[in-house]
C-alpha cells in the first residue's frame, strides 16, 4: 500500500512533467487504492500549489487538439466534458478559438481528405467530406462553407 506522502510525491512529479486535469489524477489515485479523504487532500494540495489547474489544462488541451489532432469544437467539447472540466471553463477557451485559423484547419483537412476519397459524383464526394468533417467534430455551418470552396490545386 502506498502512503499519502509517496502518492503526493509521485503525482506532483507526474503533473510537473505534463498538463493533467483533476479527474485524471483522481483516477490514478483511486487505482492506487487510496481512501477518498486522502485523495481529496492530495488533490486540494496539488491545486493549491498549481500542479493542476483546470484553466491552464483546458487552454492547452483546446490548443493541442485543434492544432495537432485537427479536431473541431464539438469533439473537443465532448472530450473536455468526459474529463469533467467545468462547462464555463471549456466554453471560454472554445470561444477564444480564432475563426480564421479554425476555418483554415478545416479547409486543409478537407483538401487532404478529398485526394483520398473515391466518389461516384460530386454529390457523393461532398457527402463523404461532410461525414468526415462531422466525425472530426466540426460544425455544419463551417463544413458547408469549406466543402463548397474549390480545391486549392485545381
Amino acid at each position: 500500500m502506498i502512503t499519502e506522502k509517496e502518492a503526493l510525491g509521485r503525482v506532483a512529479f507526474y503533473c510537473s512533467a505534463a498538463e493533467h486535469c483533476r479527474s485524471e489524477i483522481d483516477d490514478k489515485l483511486k487505482k492506487w487504492g487510496l481512501e477518498a479523504d486522502v485523495i481529496e487532500r492530495i488533490l486540494a494540495r496539488l491545486e493549491a500549489e498549481k500542479y493542476i489547474d483546470s484553466e491552464r489544462y483546458c487552454r492547452a488541451f483546446v490548443d493541442d487538439k485543434l492544432r495537432f489532432s485537427k479536431w473541431g469544437k464539438v469533439k473537443i467539447a465532448q472530450a473536455l466534458y468526459l474529463k469533467k472540466i467545468p462547462l464555463e471553463t471549456a466554453s471560454k477557451y472554445l470561444n477564444d478559438i480564432d475563426e480564421e485559423e479554425y476555418l483554415a484547419t478545416l479547409s486543409h483537412l478537407l483538401i487532404s481528405k478529398r485526394r483520398t476519397i473515391r466518389a461516384k459524383d460530386d454529390y457523393d464526394l461532398k457527402a463523404k467530406l461532410i461525414r468526415f468533417a462531422m466525425s472530426r467534430g466540426f460544425e455544419m455551418k463551417y463544413i458547408i462553407r469549406c466543402v463548397n470552396l474549390p480545391e486549392a490545386d485545381e
